[in-house]
């Protein structure tokens, strides 16, 4: 996402651009296919809400900064209630004609195993860099990479859940058309099955880690507390899910109306075919034969058959409060500017917003041209300025775009009463502001 927003951002203002992949020829645990921006987590941009929620606001001012990520996103729109879910194949697709299709744009596929000496680049390999290009940062940057887990959720073919058992309705019948208000699955259970199912979940085989990477090691690789796998989650409390993934709130199961649910298992709409179902906040690392035994107990999926099942892979990040300045530059070697996961953002959101960010100003400096602080009452810059001195170095760990990171506003009222037009507020600050940015901060493009 980073590296294509920024090759894209970059390229527009009339500075060629040569963007590096090494997929197809090496691959990795998680991607399937050679294209850019392949989604392999989940195929949600999450919340499109820009007036209620900070992500909502992030994806606003992508689109108001002429993104291509969220160019394609809106092509490639999933009915998905409020949120914003991607027909995932169709998309990365579309993001590699376009910068193929661009005059200035080179696209070059090999493996990189080294940082540039000399010329300007931008490191965005994203989660999932290679060994070798690892441990070349490491190298240059004089700090061990941070590093934690995550995981990816299974996906389920629609045609084999049992809807005689299951339901189709959006949390809250959010959505204003019928294909949105139905995009979600929902699989209910009484409190015995919720009760067998966390037994089951909590006994399973797990996958193992390497030496030094487990639970139980002196300086343990820690989870990212976004993307949990389901049994960690359990394991912090039995009712833990029914608050978080299998909340039951906010639907009513047509089969048995005046039934409450114990809890409920979501999947959303992975494709535009409506084919494939993600099952939400279901990211593991359980065995592959565990994973079909216990999720084959979710009422709905007894007779379940997987696309792909979850799994674990390693997400590698650098220190970006003790290694980039102001803009997004490694200190000591300016040439390098990192973006995008790897600085310890979030999401696909998020990571696309830092390559834009990245772009602008390399193809500025190109030019002979600097860029006006972004306001960090924006989603974008609120982001920009945790990575980069914002959070403490000691104590850095990857953040999603949240409203915890914004300038409050005084007077507003405190507390989940007020919170409503506190929000509203922060996003209508952020609009003026970024509106200004980009006014002040256009760069001709092409």
């Amino acid at each position: 996402m980073a590296g294509s927003e920024a090759a894209w951002q970059a390229a527009r203002t009339g500075v060629p651009v040569v963007l590096h992949e090494m997929r197809p020829h090496v691959g990795t645990f998680a991607h399937q296919t050679g294209h850019l921006a392949e989604m392999v987590c989940s195929n949600s941009f999450r919340s499109d809400d820009s007036e209620q929620n900070a992500v909502g606001l992030l994806h606003w001012e992508l689109r108001q900064a002429g993104g291509l990520i969220m160019q394609m996103a809106d092509r490639h729109r999933l009915p998905a209630g409020s949120a914003l879910a991607v027909d995932r194949e169709p998309f990365a697709a579309d993001v590699t004609a376009a910068l193929q299709a661009h005059p200035l744009v080179t696209i070059s596929t090999e493996e990189v195993t080294a940082l540039p000496a000399n010329h300007p680049a931008i490191i965005a390999t994203g989660p999932l860099t290679s060994g070798a290009l690892a441990d070349a940062i490491v190298q240059t940057t004089g700090h061990d990479n941070l590093a934690f887990f995550d995981a990816i959720a299974p996906i389920v073919y629609a045609d084999t859940i049992d809807l005689s058992r299951a339901w189709m309705q959006s949390r809250y019948d959010k959505g204003e058309t019928e294909a949105e208000r139905t995009a979600y699955i929902n699989c209910p259970m009484d409190r015995n099955q919720y009760e067998a199912f966390i037994d089951a979940l909590l006994a399973s085989d797990k996958i193992g880690f390497k030496p030094g990477e487990a639970d139980s090691a002196p300086d343990p690789t820690p989870f990212f507390d976004g993307c949990l796998p389901i049994e960690v989650v359990a394991a912090r409390g039995r009712d833990t899910l029914r608050h978080g993934p299998m909340k039951p709130v906010g639907l009513t199961n047509p089969h048995q109306p005046d039934v409450k649910p114990h809890a409920v298992v979501q999947l959303r709409r992975d494709n535009a075919l409506g084919t494939l179902f993600n099952i939400v906040g279901f990211q593991t690392k359980m065995k592959y034969a565990a994973q079909a035994r216990v999720f084959r107990m979710i009422p709905g999926l007894q007779d379940a058959k997987f696309a792909r099942l979850g799994g674990i892979h390693r997400n590698t990040f650098i220190n970006a409060p003790a290694l980039l300045d102001d803009r997004m530059r490694l200190r000591g070697q300016p040439h390098l500017r990192f973006a995008g996961q790897i600085t310890g953002v979030e999401g696909y959101v998020e990571s696309a917003a830092m390559g834009m960010v990245a772009g602008r100003m390399a193809a500025a400096e190109l030019r002979g041209e600097v860029l006006p602080p972004i306001p960090q009452v924006t989603a974008t810059g609120a982001l920009f300025h945790h990575i980069t001195g914002g959070a403490e170095g000691e104590t850095f760990q990857p953040m999603n775009v949240n409203f915890g990171l914004f300038p409050p506003i005084k007077g507003l009222k405190p507390g989940r009463r007020g919170r409503k037009d506190r929000y509203k507020a922060y996003t209508d600050r952020a609009k003026l502001a970024w509106r200004g940015w980009l006014s002040t901060s256009a760069l001709d493009t092409t």
